[in-house]
């Protein structure tokens, strides 16, 4: 099953280093004759993505300037959401959190034309800031979510012992939740990394010229339909594209499914 899963991977990875008259000669599965680099400079720094042939490195660094402070926002919004619902009760806060809860139920398209207005209101359609704000928003919810089932298994003694002692708000978040907090952080972090890296429909839609991320520039690169088709370089920017999410998910993978079941067995 390991092998069926990643043949796709070494169709793609073994096509980026053949040339194109290797293309043609060959098969899908066979090795390259000669193994050339020429597809991936290509693809960082020449190909066309539309009338610009800039390759994807631009696009590359704003995904990276759209997702880093989006994941990293969501998730600290989404900690503090957590912590409230699960150990703040007050009037309304069962009402709070089922909103948030049906906001993880909401399809991207219901949200396109309010999300527009909002930006265009603020003054920050078609930039890489708007796209920050239109995934943190989008991705709060699914942060709370995880954080309140991560904290809701917490024992109430231990708060009430702090409260007691005269810990507030944010000593009680900072020195008692926060340090018990590192599973559910890294599932939230390869969640909404993988999310926001991975999203198209927002960025097409929110973003314009070079402010687009790389999911979009990919998909504008393998439809230009000017000059002959290289199928070596589609296949390397894609891998460009992949890539971090691939990064993050062999260094910290392992730790997404005990981090979604730690709340399960803590005490």
């Amino acid at each position: 099953m390991a092998i069926y899963y990643l043949l796709p991977l070494y169709v793609m990875l073994t096509t980026s280093f053949k040339s194109l008259d290797d293309i043609r000669a060959g098969n899908m599965l066979s090795l390259p004759q000669v193994w050339e680099g020429g597809a991936w400079a290509k693809a960082w720094a020449s190909a066309c993505t539309g009338v610009e042939c800039n390759g994807m490195q631009g696009f590359f660094w704003n995904s990276i300037k759209m997702t880093v402070p989006a994941v990293l926002i969501s998730t600290l919004i989404g900690a503090v959401n957590g912590y409230v619902v699960s150990m703040w009760r007050f009037k309304g806060s069962d009402a709070l959190f089922t909103m948030l809860l049906v906001g993880c139920f909401i399809p991207f398209q219901v949200v396109l034309l309010p999300m527009a207005q909002l930006l265009g209101l603020l003054g920050i359609a078609n930039t890489t800031t708007g796209l920050v704000l239109t995934h943190v928003v989008y991705g709060t919810a699914f942060t709370t979510l995880f954080f309140r089932n991560f904290y809701i298994t917490v024992p109430d003694e231990l708060v009430k012992a702090a409260r007691i002692d005269g810990a507030g708000f944010w000593t009680i978040f900072g020195r008692i939740l926060l340090p018990i907090s590192g599973p559910i952080f890294v599932v939230c972090i390869i969640w909404q990394f993988t999310q926001i890296w991975n999203d198209f429909l927002f960025g097409v839609v929110f973003a314009s010229g070079e402010s687009q991320p790389i999911t979009v520039a990919l998909n504008n690169l393998v439809n230009t339909s000017t000059g002959v088709k290289e199928y070596n370089v589609d296949m390397a920017a894609a891998i460009i594209a992949a890539l971090p999410t691939l990064f993050v998910y062999m260094v910290a993978g392992r730790y997404f499914v005990r981090g979604l079941t730690a709340g399960a067995v803590k005490g």
